[in-house]
C-alpha cells in the first residue's frame, strides 16, 4: 500500500492493519497500553497524534521490535524539508533557543491558520493533503514547550512581522492573541523591536541553540537551505547580535501590550 500524504493517517492504518493481523480488538490495545478506547480510536483514525508512550506500547502488544515507535517519530518529521531536520535535532535537545525573526512569526509559536497561510504562499502548487502534512509538522515543533523541563525561548520579533498580513486580518488577530497567551508561559519571552529602533543589529532571522551542557550553535537559513554553525568566532558574532537586538527591543512588558493593541486592531 502506498504511503498517505498525511502522516497521522499512515500511522493509524497500520495500528488498524496490525490488530487485523493480530485478531485483536481496539479494547484489547487500549488495556494493553493503559489507554482510553476513544484515544485508541482517534489515533486509528488518524484524529489524533500518538504519544511515543502509546507507540512503545503498540509494539510490545503487537511485539514489533520498535517499529512503531520509529513510525513516530519518522511522521514527526514529515511535512519538513530534508534540510530542516537537523535543525529540529537541535531544536529537541536544547535548554535554551534565542531567536530573531524579521519577517514571519517563529515557526514554533504559529497557530494553524497562520502556518497554512505561509505555507500556501510558498508552495502555491501543492495539494491540501500536502499543505496539512506541512502544518502538522509546524504545529509538533511546539511539542519541545510541553516537556516536564521546556527549553527557554526568547524571541524578538521585528514589528515588521506583526505588521505583515499573512491570512487575512482574522488569522493575523488570532494569530497575535496566540502570541500573548504563550507570553504567559514562564518559559517564553518575546520582544518586539520596533520600526523606531532604526536599523536592527542584523538584516537577516537567525536562532541560537543552547545544549544542557552549555554549547552553543548557529542557525541560519538560506532559500531552500539550512546552516549550523558552531565556530566559536560565528556563534560570538551572532551573540554580540542578539544582545544588540534585546538592549534596543521593547521590554517582554511593552511588547506584550503592543502585540495585544496590534491584534485588536486587526479585530477590529
Amino acid at each position: 500500500m502506498s504511503e498517505p500524504a498525511n502522516g497521522l493517517q499512515w500511522l493509524g492504518r497500520e495500528v488498524e492493519e496490525a490488530l487485523r493481523h493480530k485478531g485483536a480488538t481496539q479494547q484489547a490495545l487500549a488495556d494493553a497500553t493503559g489507554y482510553k478506547a476513544p484515544y485508541v480510536s482517534k489515533v486509528k483514525s488518524g484524529k489524533a497524534m500518538p504519544s511515543p508512550e502509546f507507540a512503545v506500547g503498540c509494539d510490545r502488544f503487537f511485539n514489533t521490535s520498535g517499529y512503531f515507535a520509529r513510525l513516530l517519530a519518522k511522521i514527526s518529521e514529515r511535512g519538513h524539508p530534508d534540510w530542516f531536520v537537523p535543525y529540529l535535532e537541535l531544536e529537541k535537545r536544547a535548554a535554551k533557543v534565542e531567536d530573531y525573526s524579521n519577517a514571519l512569526v517563529m515557526g514554533m509559536l504559529q497557530t494553524p491558520d497562520y502556518a497554512e497561510a505561509t505555507f500556501r504562499a510558498v508552495h502555491p502548487r501543492e495539494t491540501d493533503d500536502q499543505i496539512k502534512a506541512r502544518v502538522e509538522a509546524r504545529l509538533r515543533r511546539h511539542d519541545v514547550m510541553d516537556r516536564e523541563t521546556p527549553p527557554l525561548l526568547w524571541v524578538i520579533l521585528h514589528e515588521a512581522a506583526l505588521r505583515t498580513v499573512v491570512g487575512g486580518r482574522a488569522v493575523m488577530a488570532a494569530q497575535l492573541e496566540h502570541l500573548v497567551t504563550e507570553s504567559t508561559s514562564p518559559h517564553i519571552t518575546l520582544q518586539v523591536l520596533r520600526f523606531m529602533a532604526g536599523a536592527p543589529a542584523s538584516s537577516l532571522p537567525f536562532t541560537l541553540l543552547t545544549s544542557g551542557d552549555g554549547a552553543t550553535v548557529l542557525y541560519t537559513e538560506t532559500r531552500n537551505q539550512g546552516h549550523v554553525n558552531d565556530s566559536a568566532a560565528a556563534v560570538g558574532s551572532a551573540q554580540a547580535a542578539y544582545e544588540q537586538l534585546r538592549a534596543v527591543a521593547l521590554s517582554p512588558e511593552e511588547s506584550v501590550f503592543l502585540i495585544r493593541e496590534i491584534a485588536e486592531e486587526y479585530a477590529r
